[in-house]
């Protein structure tokens, strides 16, 4: 695990000593493509207890930040675009990492906006909490559970992941499932065997995204193109195995 985790137990939520009521590493003010067919500000929340090799956000990894951005400067810019934008995504890091997540998600309803959250699904105790307030989430799967260790550099954040998984479908709750291509992580066997399991948990709508180098840390990732991994035949066979079925950012 990266050094840059600052947490004594990584796997527990960060308390919060105060305001402001979230740190906010980082803000877009304008996104059509963070919650699916909304016009959505993205809130990047510090810290997260996972180092993915391919993360492109390392600078979130630890769980406070010299740079981060007061909470009342945000809901100030929020309140200013009220009726301008139709959401607000709580990102990271990992946003489930802070206590103070429940409150700003309040906060930000009772502007008026729909809330969508990002997650990694290392907390699913709080995520299954949290889920009457949210509107939509977008939960990254990162590798068949059994390998996330390796992924994450976490023992036990496979089924951290799987009970997330089953917390979202469970719920009433908008979803996207995620998982990020690269052939560091994937065979096109194993790429296949995960969405086959996907699909047998009840997964209806699943997102291939592509490896995005920009920010990422780790240049062995950025030495190896994903397009090779998906070849006409599986996509056709992917494609038949759930209702809503999404490739990003992988070039044919």
């Amino acid at each position: 695990m990266s050094a840059a985790i600052s947490a004594s137990n990584p796997l527990q939520p960060c308390e919060q000593s105060g305001p402001p009521t979230l740190r906010v590493g980082g803000l877009t003010p304008l996104t059509t493509t963070d919650y699916p067919g909304q016009l959505a500000a993205v809130l990047f929340c510090q810290g997260c207890p996972w180092a993915c090799g391919y993360c492109h956000n390392p600078h979130l990894i630890p769980a406070r930040s010299d740079n981060g951005r007061d909470w009342e400067h945000i809901t100030g810019f929020l309140q200013r675009r009220r009726g301008l934008l139709d959401a607000v995504v709580f990102s990271g890091g990992e946003p489930l990492y802070q206590r103070g997540l429940d409150t700003a998600v309040t906060m930000v309803r009772d502007m008026g906006f729909r809330v969508g959250l990002h997650t990694g699904g290392s907390y699913p105790d709080h995520l299954q909490r949290l889920l009457p307030q949210l509107d939509w989430v977008g939960l990254d799967i990162k590798a068949p559970f059994d390998r996330y260790p390796q992924v994450t550099g976490v023992p036990g954040s496979g089924e951290r992941a799987r009970r997330s998984l089953e917390h979202l479908l469970a719920s009433d709750c908008d979803y996207e499932i995620r998982t990020t291509v690269h052939p560091l992580i994937f065979s096109p066997s194993g790429l296949r065997d995960l969405a086959r399991q996907l699909a047998s948990l009840g997964v209806r709508h699943y997102v291939l995204q592509a490896f995005r180098d920009t920010g990422c840390m780790n240049s062995a990732y950025q030495q190896v193109s994903a397009t090779s991994l998906l070849d006409s035949g599986l996509r056709d066979e992917l494609q038949g195995l759930f209702e809503d079925f999404t490739i990003r950012g992988l070039a044919d």
